[in-house]
Parts: structure tokens; C-alpha cells; sequence
């Protein structure tokens, strides 16, 4: 049987009123959905606890599909989380996350961002928001009817297109904080690992 090996990262972490709770129990549901099935090999990592920068490296090389779970605090990654990504990825140059920004010499206006090592590999990436659904769909309000993915997340998403991730699916959680039917999420988010892995 051939396995696909899943990286699972919490990206969330407390601080000030935010426990963290939402996003470390989408990491547990993540890995124990595809550590029942016999096709799946998971690892994991919390940007909150210790970790060997070198070691996420090789977390990173060895996945073939990198699921990220993650809040978003202030119209961008937490803190813990962009200091992970920075480290774990300034690390992993040229060894085996990406060898350079793709450029020649020769024509260097050219090729930008073509030098990630993890061509093949995909990404799957879910946000939890205190902001609604609505905030981002109607017109007049305050994201101008832009979505996830083409504003707050554009850098993220060409980040991982950098170093060779090819974006599989995103997920977003809207007003996490104030009105949401926690259960339903999740009943929510089980659908979408039936569909993404089964």
C-alpha cells in the first residue's frame, strides 16, 4: 500500500484573550481523521511548543500534503506562527525547501520565486476569524468583497508557491469569537477531510 504522508501544523498559540483552543482541536481532529485510515502517515507540530527548527525542516521535505490551521489575529498570521514559517523555512535553504529565489544572473528581471524544492507537494490551509462571512461578501463592507484567499492570505499563498507547494483547498471559520455554533464547525470541517481525504 502506498502511504501519503499528511504534516499537520498549529499554527495558533495563546495570547491575550485568544486560549488557542479552536485551532489545536482542528490539529486533533486533522490527525486522528487520517491516523484511522491505513493509506495516511501523520506528523505534527504546534508553533506554541519547543521544536527544533531542523527538525521541521525535514517535516516539511518529507510531507506530501501539509495541512496549516491557523487564526487570524489583526489581519494576519500570529506572531508564533510567522516566526515558525520564517525560521523553519529560512533554515530549510538549500536544504531541500528551496535553493534560491529561482533568478539567474544572467536575466535576473526573470524566474523570480522558481527555486522551492517541494514541486509535487500540495497544501491544504484553514483560518478561524471573530470577523463574519458577511464582512468579506457584501458590498460596503469592510474587506470590500475580497476573499480569504486573495487578500489576507495572498502572501501566505505565494509563500508556499515559492517553495513548490501547489495549494490543494482552504477552509475559513468565521466569527469564531462571538456567535459561533462551535459543534457545526466541526461538523463542517469533518465533510471537508471526508472530502479532501477520503
Amino acid at each position: 500500500m502506498i502511504m501519503t504522508n499528511v504534516f499537520i501544523i498549529n499554527g495558533g498559540h495563546p495570547f491575550a484573550h485568544s486560549p488557542g483552543e479552536f485551532n489545536a482541536t482542528l490539529l486533533e481532529k486533522t490527525s486522528s481523521y487520517l491516523s484511522s485510515k491505513d493509506c495516511y502517515a501523520v506528523q505534527t507540530s504546534s508553533v506554541g511548543e519547543k521544536y527544533d527548527v531542523l527538525e521541521e525542516v525535514e517535516k516539511f521535505k518529507w510531507a506530501d500534503i501539509i495541512v496549516y490551521h491557523t487564526p487570524i489575529w489583526w489581519f494576519q498570521l500570529p506572531f508564533g506562527f510567522k516566526e515558525y514559517i520564517d525560521r523553519v523555512i529560512t533554515a530549510g535553504h538549500q536544504r531541500g525547501i528551496y535553493d534560491s529565489d529561482g533568478r539567474s544572473s544572467k536575466n535576473p528581471a526573470i524566474n523570480y520565486g522558481t527555486g522551492g524544492r517541494l514541486q509535487g507537494k500540495k497544501y491544504i490551509v484553514t483560518t478561524s476569524w471573530n470577523a463574519p462571512k458577511e464582512a468579506f461578501e457584501l458590498e460596503g463592507e469592510f474587506f470590500r468583497q475580497q476573499s480569504v484567499d486573495d487578500s489576507i492570505l495572498f502572501g501566505f499563498h505565494r509563500m508556499n508557491a515559492f517553495i513548490g507547494l501547489e495549494r490543494l483547498a482552504s477552509m475559513h471559520f468565521h466569527d469564531v469569537e462571538k456567535n459561533a455554533d462551535i459543534p457545526q464547525e466541526l461538523e463542517r470541517y469533518a465533510l471537508f477531510l471526508e472530502k479532501m481525504f477520503s
